[in-house]
């Protein structure tokens, strides 16, 4: 694809700009949470009537798929935005805020929304000169609630291929106001973590507090595993495949005079391979019931698997940061140096499909990197901007891999 050509959607992008800030605007003044997301699901449609795509509608979520089929035969590219807000107030003060209380887009999913929306009509209008089929994935219930697992559960990649070619490229886009605007960060294998949940209960005998010797006092147990569990990650733990193990919630006793019978303790497991997560997974109930075992207490330990590594297809990942690159120029295109600890449900995406996930930085005009708020902030904002920048990625991705799939 010439540069003449990349050129002509950079500026199509920016010709959309308006349409796409509005959209992202409606979403975030309305933010819906889960799996059934009605407003937005209505947004979405109505920002796609008119376009020549056949849609799907999900029936376990609110979900949205749409193909577009160019004139000639060919490949079929995969394209994901998600939906969800978050629970949580907003106090950024904007003046298209969050009007739901407990509720707000601190992630960038109303902008990942905007921009595939934004795609979708730039690609429509080229739909003569496409080689192939785009579809994309407007996603609910990233935010904990696996939606995307939902979506290829309900047969989303049998849909999308139907009369067509398998999916031969998956890529999506994640916003992130801690990178400079406008610029795209990608890398091959692993790019975000698998988070796992854990409950353990400490179990010892209740007493009065000013004899604890006639007691077994779970809460220095449950405080003796807190800081065990640090200790076992940084000597259990390869440093070079890293994983953390926060202890995020603790909760004992109802009052000063009585030692409880009981101590519960919540947290989060994050790894970047799937060998170190089944390994941490392990080593967090060992310790557990050691110590608790050691002072004459029991441990109960539950753990909940949640999403997997989110890890990238190195071809695909080296395909969109070269395409990045043509796209931006050389100083818009970065490799990550590692991987980033947050998770994310387009993990169950890649496991069946070769692909990639980027970022796109959208940190605001005039504020320091340390000065940001980040993702999941109360008073996260982004520069709207980039926003075109994301539209014409996500174009740039599905028109090159159609157009070089004859080479491959």
């Amino acid at each position: 694809m010439t540069g003449d050509v990349l050129d002509q959607v950079t500026d199509e992008a920016g010709g959309l700009l308006d349409d796409v800030v509005a959209l992202r605007r409606r979403i975030h003044e309305q933010p819906e949470l889960g799996l059934d997301l009605p407003r937005t699901q209505t947004a979405v449609l109505e920002a796609l009537d008119g376009l020549p795509l056949r849609t799907t509608l999900g029936r376990s979520t609110t979900s949205v798929v749409a193909i577009l089929d160019g004139d000639e035969p060919g490949p079929t590219v995969l394209l994901r935005g998600d939906m969800d807000a978050l629970p949580m107030p907003e106090d950024t003060e904007l003046e298209f805020a969050s009007r739901v209380d407990g509720a707000m887009h601190a992630c960038g999913h109303d902008a990942h929304t905007a921009m595939l929306a934004g795609a979708a009509r730039l690609l429509a209008a080229r739909r003569g000169r496409l080689r192939g089929r785009v579809a994309f994935m407007f996603q609910p219930g990233e935010e904990g609630d696996a939606g995307a697992k939902h979506m290829l559960d309900e047969g989303l990649l049998a849909t999308v291929a139907e009369g067509a070619e398998p999916v031969s490229m998956a890529f999506a886009i994640h916003q992130s106001p801690t990178i400079p605007s406008g610029l795209i960060a990608c890398k091959g294998r692993s790019i975000m973590a698998s988070a796992d949940e854990f409950a353990i209960t400490v179990r010892g005998r209740g007493g009065h507090a000013s004899m604890p010797h006639q007691a077994g006092d779970p809460i220095p147990v449950a405080a003796e595993i807190v800081t065990a569990l640090q200790s076992m990650v940084t000597r259990r733990v390869d440093a070079f495949d890293p994983a953390v193990v926060t202890v995020a919630k603790l909760r004992a006793g109802t009052t000063t005079n009585v030692i409880p019978e009981t101590a519960t303790m919540w947290g989060t497991i994050r790894a970047v391979s799937a060998r170190t997560r089944e390994a941490v997974m392990a080593d967090v109930e060992r310790v557990a019931t050691g110590i608790a075992a050691a002072h004459g207490a029991t441990a109960e330990v539950e753990l909940e698997p949640g999403y997997p590594v989110t890890v990238n297809d190195e071809s695909a990942a080296c395909f969109a940061l070269d395409t990045a690159t043509t796209l931006l120029g050389a100083k818009h295109s970065v490799e990550l140096p590692q991987p980033v600890m947050g998770a994310e449900d387009w993990s169950y995406v890649l496991e069946q499909v070769p692909g990639a996930m980027a970022f796109l930085g959208t940190r605001p005009k005039g504020v320091a990197p340390q000065h940001v708020a980040p993702n999941h902030s109360n008073r996260m904002v982004l520069d709207e901007e980039a926003m075109a920048t994301g539209v014409a990625m996500y174009a740039a991705v599905a028109l090159r891999w159609l157009e070089g799939a004859a080479t491959r």
